[in-house]
């Protein structure tokens, strides 16, 4: 990969703390019966946003959200164009039957890991509604889908990059635009 030209930082820290405290707002306001919520973070940083989102609904509601983690590899279509990956283990240790499911990305670009992860979910029940919920809507989808929670529209040119930072996963808590 090229050097950087330019780094922009999107969201501070204290700004990705109050985009997760919206975004879990929002989800809380949409959904009918929170004990029926489940959040299912996408690999690789969807994961701990989704269990960021868990940690402040329960903050808000008292409730304990269950989190899962969904790999989408095998499901994908563009493997030819994005290279070869290591599968993670997806963890979804309950049936998501009747469940309202949050599907939960950091960054949604041209929608093609939401349909990977769409098919992905039919093997663990039939939700009774899936949602989507993205840190950054950068914009140029290649498919119809669009979030129904998104932290923050970021128009960008396709050969920019947005790169999700959080400091369980690494050491610190910030997103950036980058050129190149």
């Amino acid at each position: 990969m090229p050097t950087p030209s330019k780094i922009v930082e999107i969201l501070s820290a204290e700004d990705l703390r109050r985009t997760v405290t919206r975004l879990a707002s929002q989800i809380i306001e949409r959904t009918r019966d929170l004990s029926q919520l489940v959040l299912v973070g996408i690999y690789t940083r969807g994961v701990p946003l989704a269990e960021l989102l868990a940690r402040q609904i329960e903050t808000l509601e008292g409730i304990d959200t269950p989190v899962g983690a969904l790999d989408i590899t095998f499901y994908r279509d563009d493997l030819d164009q994005i290279g070869l990956r290591t599968p993670a283990k997806t963890n979804i240790p309950f049936d998501l039957t009747g469940k309202t499911v949050v599907l939960v990305d950091d960054v949604i670009f041209k929608g093609r890991t939401i349909r990977a992860a769409l098919n992905a979910v039919n093997e663990y029940g039939r939700p009774e509604v899936i949602r989507l919920a993205v840190l950054v809507d950068r914009g140029h989808r290649e498919l119809p889908i669009h979030p129904d929670f998104i932290g923050k529209q970021l128009p960008t040119a396709k050969e920019e990059v947005v790169k999700v930072y959080f400091q369980d996963w690494d050491s610190k808590d910030a997103v950036e635009l980058i050129g190149y």
